[in-house]
C-alpha cells in the first residue's frame, strides 16, 4: 500500500508538471474524509469516484455528461450521477424505486441489478440493465434527475446480462448482452437482437457475434492469456467501423478488449487496449467510451477494491495509427495502454468540485446516497418525524446480512471515521439499533434492550454471509439518553491464493484490502471511548462494505405499533 501511494504521488506530480494551465476552483465545504478527485490546479487524480459504483457506464448529451452504474440488491436502484467536466460528479437522483419483483422484498445478495447501460435516444435517456434472475430491463425518462418510468421487460433469453443498446445510422435499433454463466450455463458468448421501433422490445433472432473460446490469445503485459469471461459489451461506431468495448479476464486479473467489424454481426477482430501494466490499478475492468465536444475521448471503467468497492477511474483515449483505440498511458512498444493514476483534466469548461454527499443532517428526510438492502417495507422509516433520522425496530433475523432494512450507503474514502447520534425509544425487549460497517463480515455499535436495560454494546459477526455466530462486548456504563457513536475506518492489505487457472492470474490477484473498522462511544460528545477489537469487514456479494444504520426488533415480533415495538432516531451523521 505504501508502495503505492509513492508511485501514485510521483506520477501525480509528472501530471501536474505537464497539465494545461486552467483555472482554479475554490472547494466548497465537504466532509474532509470525503476522496477529491480534483486537485485545483487542472489536473485530477483517479479514482474519479471512491464510492463503490461498479459497473458504470456513460453518456453525453450536450455539454453534460451521466453515468449510471449496478445496483444489485440495494434499492433506490440505478444510481444516476451528472458531471460537467467528467471529474466532479454530483447523484441527482435514482432510475428505479423499487426492484419490480416481489422477490426482492427480502435482500437477495448478489441478485437485482447488473451491469446498466444509459443512452439518450429519439429525446428520451434510457437505462437498460439485466437480472439474471428475471430477465433484461428497460426505463426510460425526459429528465435525467426523473421522474423514470416504471421498468419494462425487453426480454428474457434465460441468464443474460450486461445488456447495452445501440442505434444504428438508419435509425435500427440493437441490442447487445453477455452470458457469463450466472444462471445460464453459458459463458464467453456476446450475443446481439435487433429492437423493434420503441427501443423496448428485443426482437428476432439472437446472434453470437462474439465466441470467446475461437479466440487466439491476446498478449498482455502478464504475457499471453486466454480470453475468457467476455462480457460488460458497449457497442460504438466510428469510420465506418461498429466497436464492440467488452472486458475480458475477470474482474481483478482482466484487461479492456475491443473487437471492430465492418458489418454489425460480424466477423469482428480482437485486441487488448487497456491493461494493469506495472501499475496498482486492477482490472481494468467494465466501462463506457464518450466523447467531448472538444474531439478529446475518454473512458471510463472500474477497479475491485474489495471491501472499498468497485471505484471509477478516468482514463483519455487515442487512436493508434492502425486505427485502433489506446486507453489510459502507452505501454511502450505496445499497442495498448496502461491506467494513468494522475492526469490533466479534459478540455471541458472549469466546473467547481463535487463529490456525491456523504453527511447527512436529516433535516429533510434522508440525502440520495441512501439505500436500503431490498425493496423497503412502509413501516421502517417514520417520516412524519422532523430533524432527525427515525428508523423504527423492524423484525428481521438478528443476523444483519438476513435485514433488508439496513440504510446504508457507500464508502467515502479508503481511511475516515464516521459519527452520529443515536436516541433510542425501545418496547420490545431484544431491540437493538446503531451504527455499522456492513458486508459479508460486519460490526457494529450501538443500544441494545435487555432484562436489565438498556445497554450500550460492541457487536461482531465474522462469518455473516455463512450464518457464523456474533460476539458481543458491553460497556460499563449507564444510558439515560443519547448516546454518540464513532466507527473508525482504515484500509487493511491481506494475502489471498491466486486462482489455479494461469490464464485468469494476475500479480495484483496476490492481495485484497479488507476495512478495518475500531468502534468507539461517547456520552458527552467530546470523551470518546473504544469499544471492542478492530474488526476486519468484507465486502458483500458483488458490492463493497457500507456504512449503515438501523434499528431492529426480534424475529417474529409484531409489525410497528406504538405499543409493541419502539424506533431509533439518528442525528448529525458526519464523516471526517
Amino acid at each position: 500500500m505504501t508502495a503505492h501511494r509513492g508511485l501514485r504521488a510521483a506520477l501525480l506530480a509528472v501530471a501536474i508538471a505537464g497539465a494545461c494551465a486552467a483555472p482554479v476552483l475554490a472547494q466548497p465545504p465537504m466532509a474532509p474524509g470525503v476522496w477529491m478527485p480534483d486537485q485545483g490546479d487542472g489536473t485530477y487524480a483517479n479514482p474519479i469516484l471512491a464510492g463503490d459504483y461498479s459497473d458504470p457506464d456513460i453518456v453525453r448529451v450536450g455539454e453534460d455528461y451521466y453515468l449510471t452504474a449496478s445496483s444489485f440488491a440495494n434499492v433506490p436502484g440505478l444510481p444516476v450521477l451528472h458531471s460537467r467536466d467528467l471529474v466532479n460528479w454530483t447523484l441527482v437522483g435514482h432510475a428505479l424505486t423499487r426492484l419490480p419483483q416481489a422477490h426482492h422484498d427480502v435482500p437477495r445478495r448478489g441478485g437485482g441489478v447488473w451491469a446498466p447501460a444509459i443512452r439518450h435516444h429519439g429525446g428520451l435517456f434510457r437505462i437498460f440493465w439485466g437480472d439474471p434472475d428475471f430477465g433484461i430491463y428497460t426505463v426510460t425518462a425526459a429528465d435525467p434527475a426523473g421522474p423514470w418510468s416504471e421498468p419494462i421487460l425487453v426480454d428474457n433469453p434465460g441468464g443474460a446480462i450486461d445488456p447495452a443498446p445501440f442505434w444504428d445510422d438508419d435509425g435500427q435499433g440493437w441490442l447487445v448482452y453477455s452470458y457469463a454463466k450466472s444462471r445460464s450455463g453459458k459463458i464467453n458468448l456476446v450475443a446481439l437482437k435487433r429492437l423493434d421501433d420503441s427501443g423496448t422490445r428485443a426482437v428476432g433472432e439472437e446472434r453470437i457475434i462474439v465466441d470467446g473460446d475461437t479466440l487466439a490469445q491476446v498478449e498482455t503485459s502478464d504475457g499471453p492469456k486466454t480470453w475468457v469471461v467476455i462480457e460488460g459489451g458497449k457497442l460504438y461506431k466510428r469510420d465506418g467501423w461498429y466497436w464492440l468495448f467488452a472486458p475480458s479476464g475477470g474482474v481483478k486479473g482482466g484487461w479492456q478488449g475491443v473487437f471492430r467489424a465492418r458489418d454489425i454481426t460480424g466477423p469482428y477482430e480482437a485486441r487488448n487496449v487497456l491493461d494493469q501494466g506495472d501499475t496498482p490499478v486492477n482490472g481494468p475492468h467494465q466501462g463506457g467510451w464518450v466523447e467531448t465536444p472538444q474531439g478529446e475521448h475518454w473512458f471510463v471503467h472500474f477497479s475491485d477494491a474489495d471491501a472499498y468497492g468497485r471505484r471509477v477511474h478516468l482514463q483519455p483515449m487515442t487512436w493508434n495509427a492502425d486505427g485502433w483505440p489506446l486507453v489510459g498511458t502507452p505501454q511502450p512498444g505496445t499497442h495498448r495502454g496502461q491506467p494513468v493514476l494522475a492526469h490533466a483534466k479534459p478540455a471541458l469548461p472549469p466546473q467547481a468540485m463535487s463529490a456525491p454527499v456523504v453527511d447527512d443532517s436529516f433535516d429533510d428526510g434522508f440525502h440520495l446516497g441512501w439505500q436500503w438492502q431490498s425493496n423497503p417495507a412502509a413501516d421502517w422509516h417514520d417520516a412524519s418525524a422532523t430533524g432527525v433520522l427515525r428508523l423504527k425496530s423492524a423484525s428481521s433475523p438478528v443476523n444483519l446480512w438476513e435485514a433488508g432494512h439496513v440504510l446504508s450507503q457507500k464508502l467515502p474514502g479508503m481511511t475516515f471515521s464516521a459519527t452520529t447520534t443515536l436516541d433510542f425509544a425501545p418496547v420490545a425487549l431484544g431491540e437493538r439499533a446503531g451504527l455499522t460497517l456492513f458486508g459479508a463480515a460486519y460490526g457494529w455499535i450501538g443500544l441494545e434492550h435487555a432484562a436489565d436495560g438498556v445497554r450500550l454494546v460492541q457487536v461482531t459477526r465474522e462469518d455473516a454471509a455463512g450464518q457464523g455466530d456474533a460476539r458481543s462486548v458491553t460497556a460499563d456504563v449507564a444510558i439515560h439518553g443519547p448516546v454518540h457513536l464513532r466507527v473508525d475506518v482504515a484500509p487493511v492489505e491481506v494475502a489471498v491464493a491466486p486462482p489455479a487457472d494461469p490464464t485468469r492470474y494476475w500479480p495484483s490477484m496476490e492481495r485484497a484490502y479488507h476495512a478495518r473498522a475500531q468502534f468507539h462511544y461517547s456520552l458527552d460528545g467530546h470523551a470518546w471511548t473504544a469499544l471492542g477489537e478492530p474488526v476486519h469487514v468484507l465486502p458483500g456479494r458483488w458490492v463493497g462494505a457500507q456504512l449503515g444504520l438501523f434499528a431492529q426488533s426480534p424475529a417474529g415480533t409484531p409489525a410497528f405499533t406504538a405499543t409493541r415495538v419502539g424506533y431509533a432516531d439518528f442525528d448529525d451523521f458526519r464523516v471526517r
